[in-house]
């Protein structure tokens, strides 16, 4: 039994350490991370349309 109370005593240690983040945060981050996939969709459907019209008038 000594191990398994080691063991979470340690675990308990351990996630003392944790800092985990704040609401503010985390829904800043979750912005961030809208707005740079948006913004790389973005660019990405705006190269694919380039890409086609430039293929499809040299095909035609």
């Amino acid at each position: 039994m000594s191990k398994v109370e080691n063991y979470f005593n340690s675990v308990k240690s351990e996630l003392s350490k944790v800092i985990f983040p704040i609401k503010e945060q985390i829904r800043t981050a979750y912005i961030s991370v809208f707005i740079v996939v948006t913004v790389i969709a973005l660019y990405l459907a705006l190269i694919d349309g380039i890409m086609s019209i430039s293929l499809s008038s040299i095909i035609n």
